[in-house]
């Protein structure tokens, strides 16, 4: 994932602002405690998305607590008390970052595709530590990897095939965080979620792939007479907006009993906004949170 799918800053009360931080930076701590320092680094708004979720389908909490974090010791931040519920965002995020690492070296070249070569042992360790922990998100992520390089190479100009193996594998991660009674509006909140990262991702993306000759999607129909972002736009936009709106109707189908405040910010203009941005359009913030 990509970091797109965050809060809209200006229209979150100063408590859930609050906990929304705590969120993230468990999120933080229980990547480096789990998975080794460099684990923390590759933090995303994402995957607190997927935290926030999965604890807030859940009745108990164990409250907040301050603590200094470990990358300025002068700072003191609050985290949640019990991380039970990050475990399986924080295993999630190791193991597809392992497979971005993979993809990051095929489209790279010099400079970045060294770096990136030199840390994949790295997270390939942790890759295998979460995988023994959530074989099942193995399994999932495993199989959106095959899916997605048999769509790129058979690619035809479909969107809806493109973005499918993204979406399917965030459906089936974003099941595991709640009971059965919430699996269809689950499945239904990561599909649309999923397919919407992949689109725009590829819309921001668009202009280099072009250039680098990677696989984009919106390539395959682009002329190169227009914008590459104004030619996404035109192309994708009415998609993303559907996808939020269906994202918003399978959410509020769903039990939440936490951070639903917080959830419903990130849903209704936390990702409008994102999207936005990514357009260069006028949009009613500067920068995504």
């Amino acid at each position: 994932m990509f970091g797109y799918v965050r809060a809209y800053k200006p229209e979150l009360k100063v408590r859930d602002y609050e906990i929304y931080k705590a969120v993230y930076c468990t999120l933080c701590r229980k990547l480096g405690r789990s998975y080794g320092l460099f684990a923390r680094l590759t933090l995303s708004y994402d995957f607190t998305f997927l935290a926030l979720i999965h604890s807030g389908l859940k009745e108990t909490c164990g409250g907040f607590d301050k603590r200094r974090c470990a990358f300025n010791p002068f700072k003191k931040c609050s985290y949640c008390k019990d991380d039970q519920d990050f475990e399986l965002p924080s295993a999630a995020a190791m193991i597809m970052l392992y497979y971005k690492i993979l993809d990051n070296i095929a489209d790279n070249r010099g400079i970045k595709r060294l770096f990136y070569k030199l840390v994949l042992p790295i997270f390939n360790m942790a890759r295998k530590k979460a995988e023994q922990k959530y074989p099942q998100i193995a399994r999932v992520v495993g199989s959106y990897i095959d899916n997605q390089t048999i769509v790129e190479k058979q690619y035809s100009g479909n969107l809806d095939l493109a973005s499918e193996p993204t979406a399917a594998a965030l459906s089936q991660i974003f099941a595991m965080c709640g009971d059965t009674k919430d699996k269809r509006q689950l499945e239904r909140l990561g599909y649309c979620i999923g397919k919407w990262v992949y689109l725009l991702d590829a819309a921001a993306d668009l202009e280099t792939d072009i250039k680098r000759g990677n696989f984009n999607p919106l390539a395959f129909e682009y002329n190169r007479e227009t914008d590459p972002l104004y030619y996404a736009k035109l192309r994708i936009e009415p998609v993303l907006n559907v996808c939020i709106s269906e994202a918003a109707k399978a959410f509020e189908l769903l039990d939440v009993k936490k951070y639903k405040s917080i959830l419903e910010n990130i849903i209704y203009l936390g990702l409008k906004n994102s999207q936005m941005y990514i357009f260069k359009k006028e949009s009613f913030n500067e920068r995504p949170l």
